[in-house]
């Protein structure tokens, strides 16, 4: 008895494309990053995207966005201000409240890693005829603005009853 796989919707194929495109997007992303000085592990890099876009955020909100403990996040914003990238400023009205900012060394930093990523998606897009890419910008734009918002945690199911 051989296993034979069901049929796959429209919708199913193209999710595949999807994930094999974002993998290829990942690997460009990795790399990016890489060329870029200090070398930051990719979660480091994510936390001062979402510091950077989101400058209310204190630890606790951080650490929620990374899903993440605590006292991870804490030792992480260590790092990140040690290299000169975040610094964490006491609030005046509540001093155990520290809100977290990107400095200007970590937004030259971010600036840096995007100009790299931009070049090389530059470079893997120039591949493309003229027509396909702009059909490909048009759907990355409708699917972004249909997106909304980006949350970084992704949404966790509930385990099922058993």
């Amino acid at each position: 008895m051989g296993c034979e796989e069901a049929p796959r919707s429209r919708g199913d194929a193209a999710g595949r494309q999807v994930v094999d495109a974002v993998e290829n997007l990942v690997a460009l992303w990795f790399a990016a990053v890489e060329d870029v000085t200090p070398r930051l592990p990719a979660r480091q890099v994510r936390a001062l995207r979402i510091v950077r876009r989101r400058p209310e955020l204190n630890l606790t909100a951080l650490a929620e966005q990374l899903d993440i403990g605590l006292p991870t996040a804490s030792r992480m914003c260590d790092r990140l201000e040690a290299a000169g990238l975040l610094e964490r400023n006491a609030q005046p009205d509540d001093r155990r409240e520290v809100q977290l900012v990107v400095t200007p060394h970590g937004r030259r930093y971010l600036t840096e890693v995007t100009d790299r990523l931009s070049a090389y998606l530059t470079t893997a897009l120039d591949g493309l005829p003229p027509g396909q890419r702009t059909v490909l910008e048009e759907v990355l734009r409708a699917f972004h603005e249909a997106q909304g918002p980006v949350d970084t945690r992704p949404e966790r199911e509930a385990p099922a009853d058993r």
